[in-house]
């Protein structure tokens, strides 16, 4: 067991001391599945509130930033590993993320998570239910902790589905991301029932990279300062303003 955080460490030192050489492009690592937060657009480019919002940050930051994707459940262990500088990612701040990455601020409000059912069944008890979520999210940990049946899915797509195939009662997943599903889809329905979880949105550094996060600390204090991240949130509702 040491020898594997002894291993990561030299990973992130080395990572941390190839950055410092050149910040001259920054790599920002994203999922590009999970809107509204990020997506990849038609084009076949990433797009978003994340995309916007870190384009802005970067401009601010006065840094060169192209944009990476990556699988969420190997997310933290690429940016460990050099495969990019930064994660931004709807990736909510906990004390156990915390642990191996470092986080800037956050540019989000803890976002309300919700469960989206099948119409119909608007009385389930979700603490004896089947309840799908993403793997490695705040949502998973909280349905493994209040008791219920849980069952992980790599990406949000594939927890939905498995309500709709029967494998799962429910979703918990981000607000933000089930409302536009439940909207455009009849026979899927939020629950009353919400749960809030995490400590907001931020941006995922490398714990070496103190030089980094600080730049992109400053610059989202700016836009909460100037009110322009507010009129992102609600352009793309995300969620509560600052």
């Amino acid at each position: 067991m040491n020898k594997l955080i002894f291993g990561t460490a030299i990973l992130a030192l080395s990572a941390g001391a190839a950055l410092a050489e050149s910040h001259s492009v920054v790599r920002m690592g994203t999922e590009g599945a999970y809107p509204p937060y990020n997506f990849i657009n038609d084009a076949g480019e990433v797009d978003g509130f994340e995309r916007e919002l870190g384009d802005e940050l970067c401009a601010r930051a006065e840094l060169t930033c192209e944009w990476v994707t990556n699988e969420w459940d190997s997310i933290i262990p690429n940016l460990v590993s050099g495969n990019y500088d930064t994660i931004i990612a709807g990736m909510s701040i906990t004390p156990e993320r915390d642990e191996v990455i470092d986080f800037t601020q956050n540019y989000t409000q803890p976002d309300p998570s919700a469960y989206l059912i099948m119409a119909g069944n608007e009385d389930l008890d979700v603490k004896s239910a089947v309840i799908a979520a993403q793997t490695n999210t705040i949502q998973a940990g909280h349905v493994a902790e209040m008791g219920a049946t849980l069952v992980e899915f790599s990406s949000p797509d594939e927890t939905v589905a498995a309500v709709r195939n029967g494998e799962a009662d429910a979703v918990l997943a981000d607000k933000s991301y089930l409302a536009p599903i439940a909207d455009e889809n009849p026979d899927l329905v939020l629950m009353e029932q919400e749960e809030l979880i995490g400590g907001g949105v931020g941006m995922g550094v490398r714990e070496s990279d103190g030089e980094l996060k600080a730049k992109f600390d400053a610059a989202i204090q700016s836009m909460k300062d100037d009110g322009s991240l507010n009129a992102l949130i609600a352009k793309w509702e995300i969620g509560a303003q600052f």
